[in-house]
């Protein structure tokens, strides 16, 4: 596991906060977080009552959290007080899904990086099982 302070890389604070811990970050290449999705999460209430899933949505958005986390620690010197935004994701997938206690580790490794643009791509695993993948373009601003 990385000693990496997230809440001080990601303004996402609870409960929209979705990686909880660095377990390896390779610069300019690729990281690998953790996520535990919590039986409490707020979305489970709606999402759906009598069987829960995490939505697919979240999901995605955690895997472009483990890649803004991937962006500012390799170009941090560039992004001093700058805030990260998702612009686009493409080739979503949505393999299994994920229940409440699950935990998924988010893979996003950096295809691209071009002045403020960066593509990523992400995948999501459970028990060594794809979960979901996507590709997501992000920037700054």
């Amino acid at each position: 596991m990385i000693d990496i302070n997230i809440k001080e890389i990601l303004p996402h604070r609870d409960p929209f906060l979705f990686v909880d811990k660095i377990l390896s970050l390779e610069k300019y290449k690729m990281i690998k977080a953790l996520r535990k999705f919590g039986k409490e999460e707020y979305f489970f209430k709606g999402h759906f009552p009598s069987h829960p899933v995490v939505p697919g949505v979240i999901i995605v958005e955690s895997l472009a959290q483990a890649g803004g986390i991937l962006v500012f620690e390799s170009f941090k010197d560039n992004l001093r007080g700058k805030l990260p935004a998702l612009v686009g994701i493409n080739r979503v997938k949505f393999r299994k899904p994920v229940l409440p206690g699950n935990e998924v580790i988010l893979e996003v490794i950096m295809l691209k990086s071009r002045s403020r643009l960066w593509k990523l791509g992400g995948r999501a695993f459970l028990d060594n099982e794809i979960v979901a993948e996507a590709e997501i373009t992000a920037s700054v601003f």
